[in-house]
Order: C-alpha cells, then structure tokens, then sequence
C-alpha cells in the first residue's frame, strides 16, 4: 500500500513539472532550432566544400560571397571567435545587427550597415524572447577563426520595410496558426526570394509571393546557371494553390517540388527538414492566405 502510494505521489509529481513548463525548451533550446531550422543562418554564413556541402566543423564562421550591382560581401563570421567573429559583441549590438543591420560601434567598419542580403527588415518582426534565444544560443556556438574580406559597398544600402515585420506580432498571436505561420515565413524571410523583384527592388505589396527573380547558383550546385523562385502564391494554375499539405510541405523540408522534379539553391529545404510538425502545419495555413498572383 505504501509503494502504491509512492508510485501515485511520483507519477502526480512528474505530471505537475510537465504542466508546470519545467520540462520546456530552454532558451538555447529555442535559439538553436530557430537559427538552424526555419531561419537557415548557416545556408548563407556556414562555408561549402567544391560540392557545395557545408563544412560542418567551420558552421557559422563566415560563408557565401555575393557580387552584386550594389555591393560585394561575404557572409561573415557569427561564431563567438573574438578576433573574427561577434565574440567580442555585447548582447545590445547582436540585437541591432540582427534587426536593424547596423554593426557595433567599435572595431572594422564600426557603426556601418551590414550589406542587403541580411534580412534585417524581416527580422524585425522577432519577438522579444526569441530575439533573446538566437543570441544565447549563438554564443554557445563553437568559435571558429576565420576573417572574411570586409564588404565593398557600390550603392548605399538599402532594404525595402518588410509590411508583416513593420506590422510587427504579439505573444498573443502565436495561438492563431496563420499568423503564427506568417511571423515564421517573415523571420524565415521567405518573401526576399518569392517577391516580385524589378531593377533591384522588391514588390512586396501587389508582388508578395509571385516569384521569378533569378539567383545565380554557387559552385558544385547541379546543371543550370540560374535558379529562379518560384510562385508560392494561392494561385491554382501559377502558383501552389492546388498542392495538397504534403505536397507543399515536401517541397519545403525535401527540396521536391509537385512534379517530382529538385528544387535548387539557394532554397534551404535542408534546414527546413528540421521544422516541427505544427510549424511547418501553421506555415502552409499562412500560405493558403497569400493572394493568388500569375
């Protein structure tokens, strides 16, 4: 009778700890699967060997290169390496880095915007706690020297707002699954590839969604120069309107589109593969939203 009752105070206790949260993600828990899950950091900072693999050893410690009209940069190193990377970044100056692209106020190119390519105007939209999450788990990354060439600037930089990041989201959202699958496609800055983009510039309000801007592939990637992104819109015919759930959420966490045929870089399906099941759920609800477009 008295191991009974043990056994029913232990289960009773257990129970409570779960329903109590002490058994949740952690902070670096939460850090971790969103830099490596649906905001795929290392698809742009993470080095490739000649296939085009990410060196797992140097993940984080400084990336792809991008010549554009207005700017060459190199996708720098996020590791905690003091000397080559952000080890020597208070918390305040990760913050601005990832949301206003701004760098520190010290060292090389103190107080200088970080190129375009980092999606500052989405990741404004972080929510306060996860902000802090992506910062803490960063700094337990293992710290890789590796210096990369300092950026060339041909334009100013510019980054076009972001009207879901300017928007913004609550903590009370999360509990609807389109806006929840919303503020992950933003902080996933899905929409700076599947945008409309003209002469350098995204359409975010009658393009959002539609498609079509070319990227060139890096070395290793397989046969065509180009890879060009696709119409993630709710149109039936142009876009992916009349895909069942699978069938868009293969596409998004195995690189295989509708018709059985690879989707190419620079998607970042393989990151995506890790994405829990009610986020990639909430994420395909967030899609059906998006207004159809050809």
């Amino acid at each position: 009778m008295l191991r009974t009752s043990i056994g029913a105070i232990g289960l009773a206790c257990v129970i409570s700890l779960i329903s109590s949260g002490a058994l949740a993600e952690t902070a670096i828990e939460r850090g971790d699967y969103l830099v490596n899950t649906i905001m795929a950091c290392g698809n742009c900072h993470s080095p490739r060997d000649a296939k085009g693999v990410i060196v797992a050893e140097k993940a984080l410690s400084g990336g792809l290169t991008f010549d554009t009209p207005a700017f060459l940069a190199t996708a720098p190193n996020i590791t905690p390496d003091k000397q080559t990377g952000i080890g020597a970044w208070t918390d305040q100056e990760i913050k601005r880095a990832l949301i206003e692209g701004i760098r520190p106020d010290h060292g090389k190119l103190a107080g200088a915007p970080l190129a375009a390519i980092m999606p500052a105007n989405f990741y404004k939209a972080l929510l306060p706690d996860d902000l802090a999450a992506i910062i803490a788990y960063l700094r337990t990354v293992k710290p890789v020297r590796h210096e990369v060439a300092p950026p060339v600037y041909r334009l100013p930089v510019r980054r076009e707002p972001y009207p879901d990041a300017e928007a913004g989201f609550t903590g009370a959202m999360m509990t609807d699954p389109v806006k929840h699958g919303a503020y992950l496609a933003t902080i996933g800055h899905c929409m700076e590839c599947h945008a409309a983009w003209s002469k350098g510039v995204h359409n975010y309000t009658t393009g959002l969604g539609k498609g079509g801007r070319a990227f060139p592939l890096r070395e290793g990637a397989p046969d065509s120069p180009t890879s060009i992104a696709a119409n993630i819109t709710s149109d039936p015919t142009e876009g992916i309107g009349a895909w069942s759930d699978a069938e868009i959420a293969r596409a998004i966490t195995h690189g295989i589109s509708r018709d059985g045929h690879a989707l190419k870089p620079p998607m970042a399906f393989g990151f995506y593969a890790g994405l829990k099941d009610p986020d990639l759920k909430d994420i395909i609800a967030y899609l059906r939203t998006v207004p159809p477009l050809d």
